[in-house]
């Protein structure tokens, strides 16, 4: 059976067929770090993972690059009014570097894999300046008229802008990501920012055009070809960035003359109470609150259940549903620990969860149902109804007295969990299945809380109690107490 993907700019499933034969070129549009990870950043980069997975049980060699925004308008924004609203003194490269460890500890702490390779946008802005010469050279881009050292993406020039989210340039809404002044028409996007009184020094670079830095949608192409090549497989993100993001990185990169990505994917996003989850409304989950609400593991299992471009619904009750539909896959792997041979591979008597861990899973380990789910389309909802029949059919095989049974669903059901990232027996998780006392969750926890009580004590230095008290009692409704200290804050799971 072939793998089946629901290719975005096709807008249709089509068959997947890699650009190499037993390789597979993956570029996944990573944070950009102005401030802590919350639930919609973990659901995508869960989502890549699981695919990630699956591409290497099926036997193909990987390659996932996924960058890192650590130079925006949103990070030098947020350590400015940090500065001047809270008196911090944090440089916005400090802040960049802070809140990327965060998401790390985020990722690690679901089990999600380190990427092949994670660029950072300000390690790359040589490749950026060579595609924006590119495209002036090509008539695709221009300096602005206003004399500053500001250049844009002239979307006039390019007939197939839009074709990503099929829409007319002429429906499109104007760029925001820069000022109108100096352009040719608003819907023109920036892909250079001449440096403005009032920035950083620090946040400029000379380019043939004047100091400036790049705009956020050529960071990604530069990163992308760099590292992937001018053509590769499959370009990935959240459904929020088809448009204007992964629309103007598609424009820019095949006027440059790159084919650039074959496929395109997007997760869905993440839903409270029906309404879209983001920052920007003031809704969002953060890492630190879910992981001291949930095992990471069970925190895991509930982020990757859904279809990966479907809404991710969260309610109250979400963790809870999930930590029991988990108990009952652990449960049963209990009991088929202590029934006989169950564990045993019969080939050649190796304990099976040596044989078929995490990172060696083969596809002959599977049920065909749950393999032609993720075959079509990485179907997660599909894969993990076939992992709960063989959780009941292997409990009654256990009922029965049937050990041959109950080891061959045992057998399969460590093989699914493998694949999914999920297998409790993993040395992975085996410091974590207790909790948010796991290495890596208490080290997501750490430097996610640390940030916080750093954020409390310059509240409270500026006498801001207001602000002191909102992060306490953020705290608290995470689990977490705090205790004021002679030698500071102290915080602990209640």
């Amino acid at each position: 059976m072939k793998q089946r993907i629901y290719d975005s700019h096709a807008q249709e499933v089509v068959d997947f067929v890699p650009r190499e034969p037993g390789r597979v070129g993956l570029y996944v549009c990573g944070p950009t770090v102005q401030s802590a990870p919350h639930i919609g950043h973990l659901r995508s980069a869960l989502v890549y993972d699981q695919m990630r997975r699956w591409f290497a049980v099926t036997g193909h060699e990987v390659t996932l690059i996924r960058n890192v925004t650590d130079i925006d308008d949103k990070i030098l924004d947020h350590a400015r009014r940090a500065q001047e609203e809270d008196g911090a003194s944090e440089a916005w490269w400090a802040l960049a570097y802070r809140v990327e460890r965060e998401f790390t500890a985020a990722y690690d702490a679901l089990g999600v894999l380190a990427p092949t390779y994670e660029p950072r946008a300000t390690a790359n802005i040589q490749e950026m300046i060579a595609l924006i010469e590119r495209l002036v050279e090509r008539g695709h881009a221009y300096p602005a008229a206003d004399g500053s050292a500001s250049v844009y993406f002239d979307t006039a020039s390019w007939p197939a802008y839009g074709a990503l989210t099929r829409q007319r340039r002429e429906q499109m809404e104007d760029a925001a990501d820069s000022e109108p002044v100096g352009k040719r028409d608003p819907r023109d996007f920036a892909l250079w920012k001449a440096h403005r009184a009032g920035e950083p020094e620090s946040a400029a670079w000379p380019s043939p055009w004047g100091p400036g830095r790049p705009g956020w949608h050529i960071e990604c192409s530069a990163m992308a070809t760099r590292y992937l090549g001018e053509e590769f497989d499959i370009h990935g993100g959240g459904l929020d960035l088809r448009f204007p993001h992964h629309e103007n990185e598609l424009a820019q990169s095949q006027a440059a003359g790159q084919a650039f990505a074959r496929h395109w994917i997007h997760n869905g996003l993440v839903s409270t109470g029906g309404q879209k989850m983001s920052k920007s409304l003031g809704n969002s989950l953060f890492a630190a609150d879910l992981l001291a609400r949930a095992r990471p593991i069970v925190l895991r299992y509930f982020l990757g259940s859904a279809h990966y471009r479907s809404v991710l619904e969260f309610s109250d009750g979400s963790l809870a549903e999930a930590d029991a539909a988990f108990s009952r896959i652990e449960g049963f792997l209990d009991r088929a620990e202590g029934f006989g041979n169950a564990f045993r591979d019969p080939a050649d008597g190796a304990e099976l969860r040596e044989a078929v861990s995490e990172t060696a899973v083969r596809a002959e380990h599977l049920p065909a149902e749950f393999s032609a789910a993720m075959r079509d389309d990485f179907a997660v909802p599909q894969a993990l109804a076939a992992l709960h029949g063989a959780v009941r059919a292997g409990n009654a095989a256990i009922d029965e007295g049937d050990e041959a049974e109950a080891a061959a669903r045992a057998r399969e059901v460590v093989a699914m969990l493998g694949v999914l990232g999920l297998n409790p027996r993993d040395p992975r998780w085996a410091s974590g299945t207790d909790g948010a006392g796991g290495d890596a969750a208490e080290a997501a926890l750490d430097s996610l809380v640390d940030d916080l009580l750093a954020q409390r004590t310059a509240a409270r230095a500026d006498r801001d109690f207001a602000t002191s008290d909102a992060i306490r009692d953020r705290l608290a409704a995470a689990g977490i107490a705090l205790e004021d200290t002679p030698n500071g804050p102290r915080w602990s799971l209640t």
